[in-house]
């Protein structure tokens, strides 16, 4: 009995490495009441919030293989005028593969959307519905055109893994609404995952539990969440009880310490979540219409499909922060959107999958009241050359990494909707007008969730580190 008494911190660490007992662990720790900033050690001395907030929870859509701006959010007839032509000027464009071909113009046909007049592509038809309650930005500017590191900088502000994401950062900060499922979840592409792999939902040197925790879009939402075989009840009341008498040991002998009581209590929340995600992730709850309406019953759709509409049942059911993949690192043909050999196809195929399901999110936030406090962030880790991945003199049907001008977009929370904020120059090469850096753009979300980024620190390695290092200016001209 004395050894089954002894609760090493060997024991602990094994156990939070493991199956549900993870899991629960990681949850219960960022909880609101529990896991605020001021009240776990090691933590920063100045929790949020330090301003009102907009936003209380955040959707994260991720884009992976880098979708051409010149084909979905950024028009430039000037690149349809010299389509065919040689870029000039003196300067030789740093691009991936070094293959500099002719100019060519978009290959999806624009027009302006909504009352806003926004310029979206038919490449997004069911996007285009819902122009007036998206806020584009046309100059974002990276510092890779590599898929990993610029991936993770997208997600952590650094191009080197090991440093905490966004999501993390908010959990770490804000904690959860609820103690029944986990603050930061990642739903990624049921083809695989993206490039970088798990390292772009980590916790990097934060406690563990503000670690993204992954549920699978098919099949078993979580590994491990219900025993492998049938526990009679006698046998459960009995192993309950014992394990609560080993407890009672423990803090007998030892205290309260906070690796016993979070063990403890993680318990106690694996429990909870036996209940809560079979739940949560049960979408024949479901109206026909609204299932529908995400594409569940096509083919082509359900898959994204289903992720969109678990991201609005978990945001509803308290969860902080759900971050979706479009697009996985590796296949044959490309399952992301790294268009290289032929963008037009690539695009299409690609965004026949997510184009109805996140249109669908965006209207069924907007009609459940979630829209006016919920940011939704529909991102990629780079865009696409206006010159073809050719020989110079040749005009191909791909386009290179373009690390100089991008397009993403946000909307909700706090934002002023049915707008287009900075610029590329005129054949959407390198954004010339409010460049927007990935700092910036997560200073701006922490923002909208009442977190100064230069106040929200955790001290690691005798450095103050915050999620946009030493950069980061809140882009106040998107702000409503």
């Amino acid at each position: 009995m004395n050894e089954l008494q002894t609760n090493t911190r060997r024991d602990f660490l094994s156990f939070a490495a493991q199956g549900i007992g993870a899991t629960a662990l990681a949850s219960l720790l960022a909880q609101s009441n529990n896991a605020r900033a001021d009240k776990i050690p090691g933590q920063a001395s100045d929790p949020p919030p330090h301003h009102g907030a907009k936003a209380k929870r955040v959707i994260h859509i991720c884009l992976c293989g880098a979708y051409s701006q010149l084909d979905t959010f950024d028009y430039k007839p000037e690149l349809a005028k010299r389509h065919g032509q040689p870029l000039g000027g003196t300067e030789k464009p740093d691009v991936f593969f070094g293959k500099v071909g002719l100019l060519r113009q978009n290959d999806f046909e624009f027009k302006q959307r909504g009352e806003s007049g926004l310029w979206i592509s038919e490449l997004f038809p069911h996007l285009a519905g819902v122009a007036d309650e998206l806020t584009i930005i046309r100059s974002m500017v990276a510092e890779s055109s590599s898929h990993t590191p610029a991936t993770l900088h997208e997600n952590s502000g650094f191009r080197l893994n090991g440093f905490p994401t966004l999501g993390s950062w908010l959990s770490y900060g804000l904690g959860c609404e609820t103690d029944e499922l986990p603050t930061y979840v990642v739903l990624p592409d049921t083809r695989g995952l993206p490039s970088g792999g798990t390292s772009n939902w980590t916790q990097g040197f934060l406690p563990a539990q503000h670690q993204g925790v992954m549920f699978q879009s098919k099949g078993t939402v979580i590994n491990d969440l219900f025993p492998a075989r049938e526990i009679a009840s006698d046998v459960e009341r009995d192993s309950r009880e014992l394990h609560a008498l080993l407890n009672r040991t423990n803090r007998a002998e030892r205290g309260d310490s906070d690796e016993l009581l979070a063990r403890m209590r993680a318990y106690e929340m694996a429990a909870k979540m036996q209940l809560a995600v079979p739940r949560v992730t049960d979408l024949s709850q479901e109206t026909a219409a609204t299932k529908n309406d995400y594409g569940l019953e096509r083919d082509e759709t359900r898959d994204f499909g289903r992720s969109c509409l678990l991201a609005r049942r978990l945001i509803e059911q308290g969860v902080r922060f759900v971050q979706l993949f479009s697009g996985g690192s590796f296949g044959s043909p490309r399952i992301n959107w790294d268009g290289h050999e032929d963008t037009k196809a690539n695009h299409t195929g690609e965004a026949i999958r997510i184009d109805q399901p996140v249109a669908a999110l965006v209207r069924d936030l907007r009609q459940r009241g979630l829209f006016e406090d919920t940011l939704l962030l529909f991102t990629t880790e780079f865009g696409r050359t206006p010159f073809t991945q050719a020989g110079s003199s040749e005009l191909g049907k791909g386009r290179d990494h373009n690390q100089y001008g991008f397009s993403i977009w946000a909307a909700g929370a706090g934002l002023k909707p049915g707008m287009a904020y900075g610029n590329t120059d005129d054949i959407g090469w390198k954004a010339v007008e409010n460049p927007v850096a990935w700092h910036d753009l997560h200073a701006t979300v922490l923002h909208l969730l009442g977190i100064n980024h230069e106040r929200l620190t955790f001290y690691h390695n005798g450095i103050q580190r915050r999620l946009t290092n030493v950069h980061g200016h809140v882009v106040k001209g998107i702000l409503a």
